[in-house]
């Protein structure tokens, strides 16, 4: 008698994302109590297997569900608000006073819940946090069904969500506490930056990140400015910083890297710590090239990320895989740099490996998680199909995602979002973009036009 569970998805394509680069033909994925236990030929899932559901996906391509490895979820509210400007004006002109006069836990709760509605139609299964109020994306991720590390954040200003560097620990602590034992939810230090965080708090999250068994998650070398303003404070670059603090480590996620010495790679390699590359974001706001043909050769763990609505402005995965493998040809001279293949890998067992989830997510594998996106390639732009892995990365966009799991859990439906009530999101999105719109810079009421 075939066994009974609780679903089988049938693909023309299986893109397991092993070593191998293997594209299984016509195959079939089985799922019960929320983990993959198989990966077969269709002709015999059908006789192994009854499941109580079933999808049959004729065209399209089935994968890894995707991980973004670096975002400011809530920020979705101030998408579109500051755009054109170098990083540091567009920080402290207006994305920080905007922060300061704006975000509360409303916000962040109604900014994180259309941040994963956009990322869930768009094949995301997982992200990496750094935003204020840490416990309401939790909750929010939580209740939708979203898998989410969420960052204990640390910054040298008070602002809403703590005061001081000893608040900040705090509710970081007891928020880590309160969640450890969540199915989708884990933890990150995440300190801003090394321009924004000082040496003792940086000091104190390297002990607690050892004893805790938690990555740490910065923004680190985005921009030439930050490297000068290092030399001139502290008298060494900022990687060297964080290596004389104990932080340079395989716990750490380094965020953007555009600005890398050759013996600063050779560290980074050394330690074992994860870079988190975001190129569309890079590009918008001129920040620089990470150079991830040397990180890759290197043997570097690089992941993908999107950054924050405010400075992409998107939160779409597939469109960074095919950003960061065009720009690495374009940044090394070389086509065959960054495969279609490998950027896959970036955005899926990369970025799992990064977070600590590799026995979790990130491939599709018995005994891991039933994390899951379908890709409809029968459209225009993706036929003829020669290799649906390159269809994918380089040709199709997030329109043509039809069904997403997370956890087993099915999220996205024939290309329906089923999980979050998008007429009442939507309605709580613009009453906020209404208030913001009504201030200037400095949260002053806008005179009438």
């Amino acid at each position: 008698m075939p066994n009974a569970i609780d679903t089988l998805v049938h693909a023309r394509w299986v893109v397991t994302v092993d070593p191998d680069c293997s594209i299984h033909d016509n195959y079939s994925v089985a799922i019960h109590d929320h983990r993959i236990i198989d990966v077969l030929e269709q002709s015999i899932a059908s006789t192994k297997y009854t499941a109580h559901k079933e999808a049959n996906l004729d065209h399209h391509i089935l994968i890894p569900g995707l991980i973004n490895a670096h975002t400011h979820a809530a920020m979705t509210l101030f998408r579109g608000l500051a755009d054109d400007l170098p990083l540091m004006d567009w920080l402290h002109r207006h994305i920080w006073p905007a922060e300061t006069r704006w975000v509360n836990e409303e916000f962040v709760r109604v900014g994180s819940s259309l941040a994963i509605a956009e990322m869930l139609r768009s094949g995301t299964t997982c992200f990496n946090d750094m935003y204020f109020f840490p416990d309401i994306v939790a909750d929010v991720a939580r209740q939708i069904g979203m898998r989410a590390t969420v960052g204990l954040i640390q910054i040298n200003f008070p602002t809403t969500w703590a005061q001081t560097h000893e608040d900040y620990l705090r509710k970081g602590l007891k928020l880590h506490d309160e969640i450890k034992n969540w199915d989708l939810i884990t933890t990150a230090f995440a300190p801003h930056a090394p321009y924004s965080v000082s040496d003792k708090p940086l000091a104190k999250i390297q002990i607690l990140a050892d004893e805790l068994d938690i990555p740490v998650h910065m923004h680190v070398h985005e921009t030439e400015q930050e490297i000068a303003a290092s030399i001139e404070h502290f008298r060494v670059r900022p990687l060297e910083r964080l290596s004389q603090l104990g932080l340079l480590t395989d716990r750490l996620l380094a965020v953007h890297m555009t600005q890398l010495l050759p013996s600063e790679l050779e560290a980074v390699a050394a330690s074992g710590a994860h870079v988190i590359h975001c190129p569309e974001s890079n590009l918008k706001l001129g920040s620089g090239f990470c150079p991830v043909s040397d990180l890759l050769d290197a043997g570097i763990n690089v992941a993908l990320g999107t950054d924050g609505a405010a400075s992409n402005n998107d939160l779409d995965m597939l469109s960074e895989m095919r950003t960061a493998a065009l720009l690495a040809k374009g940044v090394s001279r070389d086509p065959t740099t960054l495969p279609a293949h490998q950027a896959l890998c970036m955005a899926t067992i990369n970025g799992a490996r990064a977070l600590g989830l590799e026995d979790t997510t990130g491939t599709i594998t018995p005994g891991k998680c039933a994390d899951l996106v379908a890709v409809d390639l029968d459209y225009a732009n993706t036929l003829p199909t020669y290799d649906p892995v390159t269809q994918l990365v380089y040709s199709a966009s997030r329109d043509q995602i039809s069904d997403v799991w997370v956890n087993g859990e099915q999220m996205i439906r024939d290309g329906k979002l089923e999980a979050i009530d998008l007429k009442t999101l939507f309605a709580q999105v613009k009453v906020w973009a209404d208030r913001i719109i009504a201030t200037d810079d400095n949260g002053n009421a806008k005179a009438a036009s």
